[in-house]
This record gives C-alpha cells, structure tokens and sequence, in this order.
C-alpha cells in the first residue's frame, strides 16, 4: 500500500503524517491489517528495537473521587464494587512497589483518585517517593495526582519524583460528554505544568468511549503538540456501576489499527499499552508488541490484569525482550533533551516546519483518501464480554500478595 510506504518514511524520519493519513490507518480493512502493523512495527523497532518497557501501578488512594468521569468505577456517584480505601502510608507503598520491580518493572506509577491533591497530599506523596527510592535503586517514579495547582509539580519534582501523568482522554470537542465536574483545558493545563518543573510528561487517551474516528485523530494530535515522553493508550474497562458499563466498541483489530495510528503520529515516544488491553486485544496483545513498546505489569487501579508471569512469558515467547533498569528508554535526540520531551521545535516526533499534521488533507503522492465529510461513528459491539472484567481485590489496600 502506498499509504504505509509513505508513513514508514514519515515515521523514520520524524515527520508528522497529515490528519488525512491517521484517518486513513483507522479506516483500513481486517484484510490489510497484519501489513498495518509490520508497517508501523518497523517504525517501533526504529526508535526503540525489540525493547519492552514494563511500568508498575500502586493505587495509594481508591475510590470516593468528587469528580464525575464517566469511564470512572472511582467516580462520584460510581456503584462498582470496587476497592475503597484511604492514603496508603509510605511504606506499605513502597512494599508494593517493590513486588513490580522484583518482577522486571522499571517506573513506578503512583495514583491517587481525587480532583488533585493539597499541598498536605504532596508532602504524603514526596514520602511515599523517597520510601521507593530509597528501597528500589535506580527505579523511575512517576506520580498522577489528578489536576495541579501552580507550584506542586516543583515540588513533585524536588521529592525526586521523574515523571507526571495526565491524560487528555478524548477529544476537546467530546469532553464535555465524558466529564462535566472539569474541563479539557484543566488537563492540558497540567500537562503543561508538568513540563515547565522538568517532569517528564506522561499524557495519553482512551478509546472506545463512543468516539469518532476523528475524536480519535483529534486527541493523538493534540498530545502530539503537548509533547510527552510517554503516551498510554487505555482501551475502556465497562466497569459494572459506571455510565459506560454498556459501552463495548472495541475489537482486537480495532485496538491494533488504533496504536498503530498512535506509533505514526509519535514515531519516536513510548507507546504504552495500558489498561483494558486483557479486555479487548485478549490473544492479539502479543502482536501489538510490535506497536507499542511499553506496558504496565500485573493489575490496574480497580481491574485485575494478566498475571504478571504471563506477562513476562508473552514478551519472551513474542520474540522481544524486558527493557533493563539502565537502559535509556527514549532515543538520544529525546533523552539528551532532559527526558522530558523540551528537544528544539520537536513536538512528538515532528521535524522543523511540519506544524500541525502538516498540510490538512495533502497526503503524498495521492496515498490517502481525503477526510470524510461526516465523522465515522464508533462500531458497536454486540457481546458484552463482562466475565473479562475483574475487580482488583489484591496488592495495594488488601493484605494478599500483588499481581507481579
């Protein structure tokens, strides 16, 4: 295909596909989708070889969140089972923190639900982060408080903390559907916030809440002008008790077309597969090994995951290997940026001059259709795979053993 050629280019040079391109990824066949993703598999082994990334979540604060997300089992008004409990003391997250790293994670993913923490839930954390540090050399940290007030993320990064994460989630045009208690801006002004203290940013989306492949386009664009360093591509758990329990849009080759079109657009950032991947790529996660070069280990923040061995197992047996604690995960023109994305006039794998996608609709050489006129509904999905879904009632909180 004409139009994969011309991404593969695109991708090994840093050059921005148009919107046009992304769209058209989205929108390619069951037929042309194992040559999608050797497409896009050769931009990831590019910039990041047969490297695999694992990253370890600790919930220090579940359930009982004032916000209104609908994706959310920890929302307001959530009546999902799930696991309620309060800040976690520093050491009893550092213990689970220690169970991902003995079992090959890199970064440390500290969340808390909540709008965003008080200056008195940034001192609690900055204990948190020296515990880890102090008991797990070398290890990344990275901290997602929800919204940050001005200042925190100075202080975040002083504790030692490496990195933050904030994602955009969907589109700025469908937002207000998902979440009404803050807005779009909320979240990228955070993001920014993150950046401006030197924190690697950590910034990504979730699919299949219902949106367009436009929406899909839209917020992979707007996180590539944000720049992170890392993009995690969450694909929705219909928890039971949440307003999307029904949404089930998502098939395996849907998941795969869409972190292939997060791979063009950011050629050069770590792609993260992350929650729901059990839940819709089921046996195809090891093929989007060659889409994605990192994934979290073991269980998420309400939801269980693979087990953690076989995890390690599918990296083995897919031909990749775990990333080692001392090795760099970004390529050198990122890293030598500071690690948090500030590389001059980049964006998220941009090259000088590209702007915004590029031309809007140009294509190369006429290798993709212009963009539909009306947006692409979501596909639904008829079977609601619910014995897919489990709540976490292990690790973090409990007193049994963790996934990892």
């Amino acid at each position: 295909m004409d139009l994969l050629n011309t991404l593969v280019d695109k991708g090994l040079r840093r050059e921005l596909p148009t919107r046009a391109e992304a769209l058209a990824v989205l929108s390619t066949s069951d037929d042309d989708l194992l040559d999608v993703v050797a497409a896009a598999g050769k931009v990831r082994r590019h910039w990041f070889g047969r490297r695999v990334k694992l990253n370890y979540l600790v919930n220090l604060k579940s359930g009982l969140c004032p916000e209104d997300c609908s994706y959310c089992s920890q929302r307001l008004g959530s009546k999902a089972d799930i696991l309620k409990y309060t800040w976690l003391k520093p050491d009893d997250a550092s213990k689970a923190a220690a169970a991902g790293v003995a079992g090959g994670a890199k970064r440390v993913c500290l969340v808390a639900s909540g709008r965003g923490p008080t200056d008195r839930d940034v001192d609690r954390v900055a204990g948190t982060i020296k515990a880890i540090k102090d008991q797990n050399e070398g290890v990344e940290v990275c901290a997602c408080l929800g919204l940050l007030s001005d200042g925190q993320a100075d202080r975040l990064r002083e504790a030692g903390a490496d990195a933050y994460n904030h994602n955009l989630n969907t589109s700025e045009s469908t937002y207000g559907d998902i979440t009404t208690t803050h807005t779009y801006a909320d979240r990228v002004d955070t993001v920014r916030k993150a950046h401006a203290a030197g924190l690697s940013a950590c910034s990504g989306l979730i699919a299949g809440m219902g949106e367009t492949d436009e929406d899909l386009v839209d917020v992979v664009f707007s996180l590539r002008d944000l720049d992170p360093d890392s993009v995690p591509v969450n694909f929705l758990i219909p928890m039971e008790g949440t307003p999307l329990e029904a949404d089930w849009h998502l098939t395996p080759q849907r998941c795969l077309r869409i972190l292939a079109m997060v791979r063009f657009v950011c050629p050069d950032v770590e792609v993260r597969i992350a929650g729901g991947r059990e839940v819709h790529l089921r046996t195809m996660q090891p093929l989007a090994l060659n889409l994605a070069n990192s994934i979290f280990l073991g269980d998420y923040l309400t939801s269980e995951g693979q087990a953690g061995h076989a995890d390690l197992e599918m990296i083995a047996d897919a031909g990749f290997e775990v990333e080692g604690a001392g090795e760099v995960t970004l390529p050198q023109h990122r890293a030598t940026a500071g690690g948090c994305g500030s590389h001059e006039g980049a964006g998220c794998g941009s090259h000088e001059g590209a702007g915004c996608g590029g031309h809007e609709g140009a294509g190369v050489c006429g290798s993709a259709p212009a963009a539909a006129a009306t947006a692409t509904p979501a596909p639904q999905v008829d079977e609601l795979r619910r014995d897919l879904v489990s709540v976490r009632r292990r690790g973090a909180g409990t007193d049994i053993a963790p996934n990892a």
